[in-house]
């Protein structure tokens, strides 16, 4: 009964167990005429967690990728020497880009003052140049990203996200992975459910009703199980044109640049992992700078900036909570 197909984006459901070395094989031979990569956005402390070691140590027997570029944040130079050791043991073209080097620090300066460049440090703007990178080094046609804090990770989540984008024979350019968010008889994604949903809920009721192009908008963004997910794949010719924040609005950022670059049978989601857990924020509700009370308000930022480009509102900015929000 999963295969029903909801909403206007295609969802590719896991509707049979085939094993992980069998995607590979076919993705090996994809890897013959579209070169693939994987790009994983880091923050230094990572490096200090299970998780990223898992991760590192899964990777090392994924034969079909050609490249995987490393954004490092918040290392000093012995972190990022530290680093380099690190990663060092993965057999495919490896590149760790440090952001808080003089070199990047310089490029940074400069396309600050072109005003091309994100500003503001976070994950957005890790992605950001680490896409800048892959788009430069011109060695992979499809390229895959994913967090590097998942508890439960392995290489068969990887071979599902980029499967759609990595085959010849499918139109798709970009998938978006989704998953279950239950683990330790749990349910998490609380951002997802106490505030994505109802919002796009609740402006479909009423600004969307009279408004076709605010539909179309609101209905590309509701048709994602889990608009947070971290995964994306791409192919590289359409990542050039992305305009992606910079902070925790990213992924409504990135869905958005979709709904105004692609046409919907372009666009896919694909069911990545049956068990999926990794680190959780804090609910720091006294506190609007860190935990889910930032991550809720940046997120209602990026809706706030693409719900003008959309014609959800006005031209005047709408107004962002000054204060934590909170979660019960």
């Amino acid at each position: 009964m999963d295969f029903y197909q909801n909403g206007i984006i295609t969802t590719l459901h896991n509707l049979m167990d085939r094993s992980t070395e069998d995607m590979e094989a076919d993705l090996l031979k994809f890897s013959k005429k579209r070169p693939m990569g994987l790009i994983l956005p880091s923050l230094y402390s990572e490096l200090q967690m299970p998780a990223l070691t898992k991760i590192v140590e899964e990777l090392k027997h994924v034969p079909y990728l050609e490249e995987i570029v490393i954004g490092l944040d918040q290392a000093s130079e012995a972190e990022y020497r530290h680093a380099l050791e690190f990663f060092s043991v993965l057999p495919q073209n490896v590149k760790v880009i440090w952001n808080d080097g003089p070199r990047m620090k310089a490029i940074h300066k400069k396309l600050v003052e072109e005003r091309i460049a994100p500003e503001a440090p976070g994950k957005g703007r890790n992605v950001w140049y680490m896409i800048g990178y892959v788009l430069g080094s011109n060695k992979v046609e499809a390229v895959a990203l994913h967090d590097c804090d998942i508890i439960t990770y392995d290489r068969s989540l990887l071979a599902r996200l980029i499967y759609p984008v990595a085959n010849p024979q499918f139109n798709y350019a970009f998938a978006k992975g989704f998953y279950t968010r239950i683990s330790n008889n749990t349910m998490n994604g609380r951002v997802t459910r106490l505030l994505v949903t109802p919002l796009i809920r609740a402006l479909k009721t009423t600004v969307g009703i009279n408004n076709e192009k605010a539909s179309e908008y609101l209905n590309h963004i509701d048709s994602y199980r889990y608009p947070l997910a971290g995964e994306f794949a791409f192919r590289s010719s359409m990542i050039s044109d992305l305009r992606i924040p910079s902070d925790w609005g990213l992924e409504i950022g990135v869905l958005s640049e979709m709904k105004r670059n692609l046409s919907s049978n372009r666009i896919c989601q694909v069911d990545i992992a049956d068990i999926y857990d990794h680190k959780h924020q804090e609910l720091s509700a006294d506190d609007a700078q860190k935990g889910l009370s930032k991550m809720s308000i940046d997120i209602s930022k990026a809706f706030s900036v693409n719900s003008q480009q959309k014609g959800l509102c006005s031209q005047k900015r709408a107004s962002v909570p000054s204060k934590p929000l909170t979660f019960a």
